[in-house]
């Protein structure tokens, strides 16, 4: 597999911040996300490689192993472990085919020959294996609020590897959930790793949420507000007419019980929807109009 540099699919240098990697990502995931780009496979796979770029990019702890070994961060901790355990001072197994350990990795060589000679059947001390759990692998998962208000499946490539996995509905912006045994493979028949995977929930323009509750403001008129009628309020999947008392002021919030968002693996349970209403003042009066609301003052 050749390698692919993350900052440059991100457009971002290696001095970049959390907040840059963040922006860069979410600007790219939205220009070539599927939905917008139906039909069309250079966009598909850019998509892809977007979103293995800040898996790893957004993780500080992968990042900083990314930065060290590049494309062979994912062997990091086995490699790590190695050395710990195998004692690697001035060769392996006793053969001194390799020198000493330095920050940049083995002075004389490189990582991939240490990586061969140590698990691939490179010169060996007839010790036995030791066994290392695969890579944990962490992704992030874009989504519009609507595609979690019911439960769905979806298929994700994952290192190049297709994953089939159930979205429960109710996740939340930020939460993530472990999918075990799809991260990376074990060595020598060790476990492989998990993959952890984070929702970005693109919020909706008409409805904000706050764990299971939705809110919306609804607009009245004047004469409504002050003398009573009904209004038609959109919910999230339907429509409901609601009575509005009279002398309705600007701001009151009335609830609707179990018309909010469903919780998160509770089946048939909602939260609530509140609407605020927003009183409309009129702003052009007929003169009539005006003659009304000045005889109403002087009542007043």
């Amino acid at each position: 597999m050749d390698f692919i540099d993350y900052y440059k699919v991100l457009g971002i240098d290696k001095t970049a911040t959390a907040a840059d990697i963040k922006k860069a990502y979410r600007k790219l995931a939205r220009k070539y996300h599927p939905d917008t780009n139906p039909n069309d496979e250079e966009a598909k796979k850019k998509f892809q490689q977007i979103n293995e770029a800040n898996e790893v990019l957004s993780n500080p702890e992968n990042r900083k192993k990314y930065d060290e070994y590049g494309e062979h961060w994912q062997h990091a901790d086995a490699y790590e472990e190695a050395k710990k355990q195998r004692g690697y001072q001035s060769g392996f197994g006793g053969g001194g085919a390799y020198q000493q350990y330095s920050s940049s990795g083995f002075e004389g060589t490189d990582f991939s020959d240490f990586f061969n000679a140590a698990f691939g059947g490179g010169r060996r001390s007839g010790r036995q294996t030791a066994q290392f759990r695969g890579q944990d692998f962490n992704a992030t998962l874009q989504l519009n609020l609507r595609d979690v208000y019911t439960s769905q499946k979806q298929v994700l490539t994952v290192n190049g590897k297709k994953i089939r996995i159930t979205i429960p509905a109710g996740v939340e912006n930020g939460q993530t959930i472990k999918i075990k045994g799809h991260g990376g493979e074990g060595l020598n028949g060790g476990p492989k790793g998990d993959l952890y995977i984070t929702f970005d929930i693109i919020p909706d323009i008409n409805f904000k949420r706050d764990g299971a509750n939705l809110y919306i403001e609804q607009t009245i008129d004047l004469y409504t507000a002050v003398l009573g009628g009904e209004v038609v309020i959109d919910t999230f999947v339907d429509k409901v007419k609601l009575k509005v008392k009279s002398g309705t002021q600007n701001g009151t919030k009335v609830r609707l019980k179990g018309k909010g968002f469903p919780k998160y693996k509770k089946e048939d349970q909602f939260g609530d929807l509140y609407v605020t209403y927003k009183v409309s003042i009129p702003t052009r009066l007929t003169e009539e109009e005006r003659d009304l609301f000045t005889k109403l003052s002087k009542l007043k």
